[in-house]
């Protein structure tokens, strides 16, 4: 029988992360707060999950990508892409063809419907990042953006 084990004190060899000091879950914390915001407008207008935003977002900026790409791109699940891919060909709101070049290699696109959605919620999600950005005074946000450029992996630029 396992006994639940209270927290090591402070400078112990087993003491837990102070995540509130941790950079991977700051960024974390953030990034879901300032997502799932944007994300209770579109959920409740089109049924569509932060993953299908996402993949819909990537393919309105670039178009003919594969399953494979969006992953990459987004840095995300392969198997959490390929479940939102499903649902948006299912809904009609991405189209998946055959590359020209290479019929084994699919690739995706947006439908009429998927941008439609895409012009409707983006104005919303650019709003919101607005909002949170207008919390910084001008230097502070181009700090912001120098510091993300260098975080950022080299792949995902």
């Amino acid at each position: 029988m396992s006994h639940p084990r209270k927290p090591a004190p402070a400078g112990a060899e087993h003491a837990p992360l102070e995540l509130e000091h941790f950079l991977p879950y700051r960024l974390s914390i953030l990034s879901n707060t300032v997502s799932q915001a944007i994300a209770d407008d579109y959920q409740r207008r089109y049924d569509l999950s932060v993953t299908e935003w996402r993949v819909m977002a990537v393919l309105a900026r670039f178009h003919g990508l594969s399953a494979r790409q969006v992953a990459e791109r987004t840095a995300m699940d392969k198997v959490a892409v390929s479940r939102a891919l499903a649902r948006l060909v299912a809904a009609r709101r991405v189209h998946r063809d055959t590359d020209d070049g290479d019929k084994r290699r699919s690739v995706l696109s947006l439908t009429e419907a998927g941008w439609l959605i895409h012009d409707d919620v983006a104005p919303m999600a650019r709003a919101r990042e607005r909002e949170v950005l207008e919390k910084l005074d001008q230097e502070e946000q181009q700090w912001l953006t120098k510091i993300l450029d260098k975080l950022q992996p080299v792949e995902q630029k």
